[in-house]
């Protein structure tokens, strides 16, 4: 047991620091990020594309994080260094000054704070709500003003950013004097296409540039009352990256003005609408060679398998020796053991999503806050069939182990632990197989694992995209109970196998 957590040790402490790929080892390591739809992963991958070009500089990737506010925590502790940003975005949920036009002001306040941006791209991805055509036409629907037509008859979806942004659905409602009523569902925006194809909604928010708008031959409102800002696409980095990769600056603000509203809803409908990935769109566009599709599939697997292993390998490690020794502290006091069993059960109602934002501020993004909250979430298997097999033991034999002068450490040790092995095997494997699936919500705080093809495949709403996550972590966990019931015919004693 020690060698494998020296192993797992090593493996956590070279993921973390990034092997020979860290600056420590090697060149300058610099992190590109993206948000978790499709625009943003294309430029965030045109982005890292030309910062390879330097062959001193290791370009990191961490797309699909979920959410200005994790992105925007994300590049603030420098755990990235650059994304594309919106200028609407940037006023409405990061300055919190929804008034803010002048973009030298914009500029300043953004400095103040220790960050940059650069001119715009060219085009302003800024959001608008649709109908299908022949909805429109049947209710004479031409601006946001006229949906009041239809009182609360009907059925609205929002992406679930929106529903909860300043500048979004709530903002929106009391602009116009809206009055939707309860007939507003939240999905992800990837979803809300197909929930007006199918005829399940009848308006749905989108951004100007969506690959799908023509295709799925859909009518976007007039914003009559000027509600929506501008939301100019910009690079957004820290100051301390100008300073210290000024050639590099230099070399992506070549971007600038580059692209209208009509070619970043081609590039956007490559991927939604022609199936293409997002390096063989960004290469196409820089006019590079489009890389092997295939061979990148099986790497960009056993990348993913790599980074899941280590998620759910690390953080079971700690719920086992942090796990077991609080079940046999629960079984020693009535009142330790109602502190402990309630804490390990109240880990578990707190949603795993909300769990990796709350450990945000604490631990940043990436692998470590991510490795804490699958510890916390695998404690409760462990700790409750650790204490439900101790507690379960035959008093009778614990009486003879205290007549024959044996102590407690020895007790605990020799009688009661290898009695209630099976349960507490039940317990790990339990918590593993937990870990494995809740490891997948990692990739929404760039750690990775099997979660980031599957972010990303909801974000194109591309089952084959997901399947490749998807089904290895099938596997995994398949191939963890297989394992799990090897290891018990090791370490369960004989008399106790099933």
């Amino acid at each position: 047991m020690k060698s494998l957590l020296l192993i797992v040790m090593g493996s956590l402490f070279w993921n973390l620091f990034g092997g020979f790929g860290h600056p420590c080892f090697a060149g300058e390591t610099v992190t590109v990020g993206s948000k978790n739809f499709t625009e943003s992963y294309i430029l965030g991958e045109i982005v890292a594309q030309l910062l390879e070009d330097d062959p001193s500089l290791t370009v990191q990737r961490k797309f699909g994080l979920g959410g200005t506010g994790i992105i925007y925590e994300a590049l603030r502790k420098e755990e990235i260094d650059i994304y594309v940003e919106y200028t609407g975005t940037i006023t409405e949920n990061i300055l919190k000054e929804p008034g803010l036009k002048d973009r030298a002001l914009l500029q300043k306040k953004l400095e103040d704070l220790g960050m940059t941006i650069s001119a715009p791209l060219g085009f302003n991805n800024t959001y608008a709500l649709a109908v299908r055509k022949d909805f429109s036409e049947q209710h004479h629907l031409k601006t946001i003003s006229d949906l009041n037509k239809l009182g609360d008859q009907a059925r609205v979806a929002f992406s679930f950013e929106f529903m909860s942004r300043s500048d979004g659905y709530p903002s929106l409602k009391k602009h116009y004097g809206l009055t939707f009523g309860k007939n507003v569902k939240s999905m992800d925006h990837s979803l809300v296409y197909e929930a007006i194809q199918n005829n399940q909604v009848d308006v749905i928010e989108v951004y100007s540039t969506d690959g799908k708008l023509e295709t799925f031959d859909l009518e976007i409102l007039k914003d009559d009352k000027n509600f929506f800002p501008t939301y100019d696409a910009v690079l957004m980095t820290s100051l301390n990256f100008v300073k210290n990769h000024p050639l590099a600056w230099e070399k992506l603000r070549t971007l600038e003005n580059q692209f209208d509203e009509k070619l970043m809803q081609h590039l956007n409908a490559e991927a939604d609408l022609n199936g293409k990935s997002f390096p063989a769109i960004a290469s196409t566009y820089l006019e590079r060679g489009a890389p092997d599709e295939v061979e990148a599939i099986f790497k960009r697997v056993w990348r993913r398998t790599k980074e899941h292993l280590l998620l759910v390998g690390v953080s079971l490690v700690f719920s086992i020796f942090v796990g077991i020794p609080m079940g046999i502290l629960a079984t020693r006091s009535k009142l330790w053991g109602q502190v402990i069993l309630i804490f390990s059960g109240l880990l578990q109602t707190i949603p795993s999503l909300a769990l990796l934002v709350f450990l945000i501020p604490l631990f940043g993004i990436g692998t470590l806050p991510a490795l804490v909250a699958l510890f916390l979430y695998g404690l409760l298997p462990v700790v409750v069939n650790t204490h439900e097999g101790m507690v379960r033991i035959d008093p009778r034999l614990l009486e003879s182990a205290r007549s024959l002068g044996l102590s407690d450490w020895q007790r605990i040790r020799l009688i009661e632990l290898p009695l209630a092995s099976p349960n507490i095997l039940a317990g790990v494997r339990t918590s593993a197989i937990i870990g494995i699936g809740t490891a997948t919500l990692a990739a929404l705080i760039g750690a990775g694992g099997y979660g980031a093809p599957i972010v990303t495949g909801l974000a194109l709403n591309d089952l084959s995209t997901i399947y490749i996550g998807a089904i290895p972590a099938a596997l995994m966990a398949v191939v963890a109970h297989f394992l799990f019931g090897f290891i018990s015919q090791i370490v369960i004693p004989k008399g106790l196998r099933l």
